[in-house]
């Protein structure tokens, strides 16, 4: 009986550490998803700035979609804007949040302090963020981008 029970222990304790690493191996990934994620994010910012659009060919969808004050752009108007109509003098991303909504879509916010202009117009200077992304085709791409003025 005895023998037993010690068999018994050392199963559950292996069941144990077992699912730590499982759910361990979850957190570890999350982790390097969102430090993806964020660094992606980051090299659109840079593409933007400097008007490489050849970024957003590569990195968002096919059916992307950003909202902005301007109104609604699909992909190929955010491309066009880049390469022709934007002139970005710099940009800092701050308070950046990151959510996993589910193993293949996150979403992050952050608030953007701004300076440049498109289509003449002076960007405002100050929005509220908010992207996600998808797992698709294995790799992660931006799937739609929002933004809002805030003060």
């Amino acid at each position: 009986m005895k023998k037993l029970k010690n068999i018994l222990v050392i199963c559950i304790a292996t069941l144990i550490s077992i699912m730590n690493i499982s759910c361990q191996k979850k957190f570890d990934d999350s982790k390097d998803i969102q430090e993806k994620i964020i660094k992606l994010d980051k090299a659109g910012w840079e593409a933007w700035k400097n008007k490489n659009g050849e970024w957003f060919e590569q990195n968002t969808t096919s059916n992307f979609v950003s909202i902005s004050a301007e109104g609604v752009s699909v992909k190929k108007d955010v491309i066009n804007a880049t390469i022709s109509n934007c002139n970005v003098n710099s940009y800092e991303l701050k308070n950046i949040k990151f959510i996993m909504l589910s193993e293949k879509s996150a979403l992050l916010t952050y608030k953007v302090i701004q300076d440049g202009t498109c289509n003449g117009a002076k960007l405002n200077s100050k929005i509220q963020v908010a992207a996600n992304y998808i797992f698709q085709n294995d790799k992660w791409l931006e799937a739609f981008y929002m933004e809002s003025k805030i003060e």
